[in-house]
């Protein structure tokens, strides 16, 4: 138990990204993921909106109670480490862009009218991007730790918990996708950009990966404008808000087009 919880420090050596142990574990939790979401969403779609929220109450309260407790045995493990205990909330605030949904799946959960309406959509359109990305496209952790401690699994419980909420409001029939909801979207990303570049600067860190790729797809990016201080965290945003606007797009687009498909007797 002390070395899944890495408690001291992981002994193990870190099977590493792409390894089959890492494919196999995020593979089994992305299968539980759709699985979920397809049962309870298709469960409860024809059900008042009261029992549909519940389910995300419960991804609610898991999401944020995983992470509290990631945060505390970080405390922990900085505090038996260097006494520096602080650095596990420093480096743990949720200004990456798949631990906004710590915020927003509460909001769209607990939240009522407009607020809930935009914080829905967002789940929507970064909850499964959020899952994939924070999984199959999370090379630094699995270089970093090993498949199975502690940061591994709560990392990769979170990131499908946010893919599963996303499947499950639109399974369930949740998403607005309302066009007056999209300024507010655009506002979440720009507003946790803003303090994610701020924070960055201050505790020379890498929230939201405005700072360089490390090792995810942004490295990509990072290397078309030469790592710039300022052209590349400003790309990270414009790509995030072209992102929003294009799946925004794509909802109108189908369900638009199935509105006018002619109905046969």
């Amino acid at each position: 138990m002390k070395e899944f919880f890495g408690i001291g420090g992981y002994q193990r050596t870190p099977e590493g990204a792409y390894s089959w142990q890492h494919l196999t574990f995020v593979g089994l939790l992305m299968a539980a993921m759709v699985v979920l979401a397809v049962w309870l969403g298709r469960r409860n779609r024809h059900r008042d909106d009261r029992a549909k929220n519940r389910v995300l109450c419960w991804a609610a309260v898991l999401i944020d109670g995983f992470e509290l407790i990631k945060i505390a045995l970080s405390c922990y493990n900085n505090h038996l480490d260097d006494g520096r205990w602080y650095e596990g909330i420093l480096y743990n605030l949720p200004l990456f862009l798949c631990s906004i949904q710590l915020i927003t799946i509460p909001l769209a959960a607990f939240s009522r009218g407009r607020i809930r309406a935009a914080a829905l959509d967002f789940v929507a359109i970064f909850g499964l991007l959020g899952a994939v990305l924070g999984t199959v496209g999370a090379a630094q952790n699995y270089n970093a730790y090993p498949v199975l401690g502690f940061d591994n699994v709560v990392s990769g419980v979170t990131h499908c918990i946010s893919g599963f909420a996303a499947l499950y409001v639109f399974i369930a029939g949740l998403a607005g996708m309302k066009k007056q909801n999209i300024p507010i979207t655009f506002g979440i990303v720009l507003a946790f950009g803003v303090a994610a570049f701020g924070v960055n600067k201050a505790a020379d860190y890498n929230y939201m990966f405005l700072e360089q790729g490390d090792g995810t797809p942004y490295d990509i990016l990072y290397n078309l404008v030469g790592g710039h201080p300022v052209l590349y965290p400003a790309a990270v945003i414009l790509l995030l808000l072209v992102y929003i606007a294009l799946f925004y797009g794509a909802y109108y687009l189908l369900t638009h087009s199935r509105k006018k498909q002619p109905v046969t007797v």
